[in-house]
């Protein structure tokens, strides 16, 4: 009877040290980012588009349970400016032969919304952390753009990186996202490209921990 009491009461023990261990590692934070979007040119149906180079910024709400229970919502936004070219053959419309289109730049921005899956691990001061997740790529062209509309398109994001905590409630967050998509008709000239298209986004920024 002892001993049943004595293990009953060293399990208890270890239950309740798994809680609190849990506990300690869970982390409900709000976090700001800036990062670089850097895309590569998409070739498809005779249409070549070359996007710009862009800066942006991202708000992360995340919290982490346990090592493979973690979520978030982000919400995030960069320039996206774009380059069409028509690759095919064209011809004047009073021309013997084929002539060149010229490219059609078109200034535009890109709002994205995510949520996001995140496994994670704790040691000391660093939480380093993968994440999976989707949701949806507004891309949206400034106003007084002719022959131009807005694309609403599904993007899945994947990544990693490293949060750093350098006070009790504030640390740096170190990541990569990757993010793939359709590419975004914007413009109507030259019809739907229809190909997927990755962005890279190393990102750099800071949390807050609740």
């Amino acid at each position: 009877m002892r001993l049943h009491s004595s293990l009953l009461n060293l399990a208890r023990s270890f239950f309740f040290a798994a809680v609190v261990c849990v506990a300690a590692r869970a982390q409900t934070d709000l976090a700001l980012s800036a990062y670089g979007a850097f895309s590569g040119t998409t070739n498809s149906n005779s249409v070549q588009e070359s996007p710009s180079n862009s800066a942006g910024g991202m708000v992360e709400l995340r919290h982490i349970r346990n090592p493979l229970v973690g979520y978030e919502a982000t919400y995030s936004f960069n320039r996206a400016n774009q380059v069409y070219t028509y690759t095919g053959l064209a011809f004047c419309p009073v021309g013997a032969g084929p002539c060149t289109v010229a490219p059609v730049p078109v200034s535009a921005n890109a709002h994205k919304i995510t949520g996001d899956w995140i496994i994670s691990a704790h040691a000391a001061t660093f939480r380093p952390f993968a994440l999976a997740g989707a949701g949806l790529l507004l891309t949206e062209p400034t106003s007084g753009q002719s022959e131009t509309q807005s694309s609403t398109t599904a993007v899945y994001v994947y990544g990693g990186g490293l949060d750093w905590g350098v006070l009790p409630h504030l640390g740096l967050r170190f990541q990569y996202r990757g993010s793939v998509y359709r590419a975004p008709d914007i413009i109507k000239e030259f019809g739907s490209i229809d190909s997927f298209k990755h962005t890279a986004e190393p990102m750099i920024g800071a949390y807050f921990r609740f």
